[in-house]
């Protein structure tokens, strides 16, 4: 949406309540090329965990023994999560500038618990029958649901409060590591759907992963709403690309200084006699189940910086591409998801099952051989439904998705 717009009453936040003011449109080419930028980064991801699930990777990843492709494939795809966690954050501050606080309030409740919905109704019967048991998989989009409808709360704090929650949150949390509570105990369900990854026991032999504990993902979206004002219309570009290089080379700076200290932020790393590429991989090999202060602070600062060069060559090809895959994010993921266990069982169910109970590839370059042979063919169809989002403000539900 171009031009200017007031901003409503009982405004989120810092923000006033005048309706005198410009703010941000809506869409940025640049925050949506960047959603895109993950996107496509996921796929690679979710394509091992399709095709070559067989070959161990541990959390973090075991520098003396992985494939060193998979190491830095892994490494690349740890920008996923906490940029798409932190855009969510913006988004909903983006959102929140157009309508009361009412509004926002009710868009991220109803936003949050579809997002529940999708993981517990779709998402995770679609690994059914691959598990040996039937799992509900609290993964990002649960984790996203819930911070949803926490931040619907959050965003009411003072703009101050919300970014010092979101700090303490993002650098004190791994002092709760070592609290870790079992089956038993009362606060156990809790604590794992909070910080303690691990498996919660339901009726009819079904469990449930808590894949995406979301104490850490609070302060990440808390701090992307955070940054909101910094995308406001009547801020300078200038102003606005040197406060995002300064954060980004900032944290990244961080995650140098307190990696090479190795004693907090996550598990200490090793050098490998005699192997600097193994020894570069310990280096970035990072927790991210739940993630760790360092797998945060580069991967966040490295977020910043790629705003600024998107907004830098925003009138680029490489931009209008991403961006198509950014505008409709929801649709791409449960696309490229359905897509992938449609080949998985078709392949199963022609070849058999090769290793154990799995059909899967014997060599990891066939992985990125179908990376790039979907990218082209997920394009189309998400190209489509961007198109129509845009397209068709009159149907409501098209935001949700």
């Amino acid at each position: 949406m171009a031009g200017s717009i007031s901003i409503p009453s009982g405004a989120v936040g810092n923000v006033s309540q005048s309706r005198a003011k410009p703010v941000v449109s809506a869409r940025l080419a640049n925050i949506d090329a960047l959603r895109g930028f993950v996107m496509v980064l996921m796929l690679l991801d979710h394509l091992r965990e399709t095709w070559f699930v067989n070959y161990a990777v541990t959390d973090p990843i075991n520098a003396t023994t992985i494939l060193p492709a998979i190491g830095f494939a892994r490494f690349a795809a740890s920008f996923c999560a906490p940029i798409f966690v932190a855009l969510t954050g913006l988004g909903v501050y983006l959102f929140s500038v157009h309508h009361t606080v009412e509004e926002t309030t009710s868009y991220l409740l109803k936003r949050g618990f579809l997002l529940i919905a999708i993981e517990l109704l779709y998402l995770s019967p679609l690994y059914w029958g691959i598990v040996p048991q039937p799992t509900f998989w609290l993964q990002v989009i649960w984790c996203i649901g819930l911070c949803m409808i926490a931040l619907s709360v959050l965003m009411r704090l003072p703009r101050p409060a919300l970014i010092a929650f979101g700090l303490i949150v993002l650098c004190l949390h791994n002092l709760l590591d070592p609290i870790q509570m079992t089956q038993g105990d009362a606060l156990f369900p809790l604590w794992a759907i909070l910080h303690q990854r691990d498996v919660i026991a339901l009726p009819l032999g079904f469990v449930a992963k808590t894949t995406y504990p979301i104490l850490p993902w609070l302060g990440v979206i808390s701090l992307g709403f955070g940054i909101g004002p910094w995308f406001r219309s009547d801020t300078a570009p200038e102003v606005r690309q040197r406060r995002l290089l300064l954060l980004g080379f900032g944290l990244i700076a961080a995650f140098i200084v307190l990696r090479l200290i190795n004693v907090y932020g996550d598990k200490p790393w090793f050098v490998v006699e005699g192997d600097p590429v193994r020894s570069l991989i310990s280096f970035i090999s990072l927790t991210k189940y739940p993630p760790s202060l360092l797998f945060l602070l580069p991967t966040l600062g490295g977020g910043a910086l790629l705003l600024v060069l998107f907004e830098q060559i925003n009138n680029s090809r490489l931009v209008a591409a991403l961006a198509v895959f950014g505008g409709a994010p929801m649709f791409f993921y449960l696309l490229h998801l359905t897509v992938l266990r449609i080949l998985y069982h078709s392949a199963l169910a022609i070849w058999g099952p090769n290793q154990g109970q799995f059909y899967m590839f014997d060599n990891y370059n066939w992985v990125l051989v179908w990376y790039v042979a979907m990218i082209v063919p997920l394009y189309i169809p998400t190209a489509w439904y961007s198109r129509l989002k845009r397209r068709r403000k009159d149907i409501a539900w098209l935001k949700y998705f």
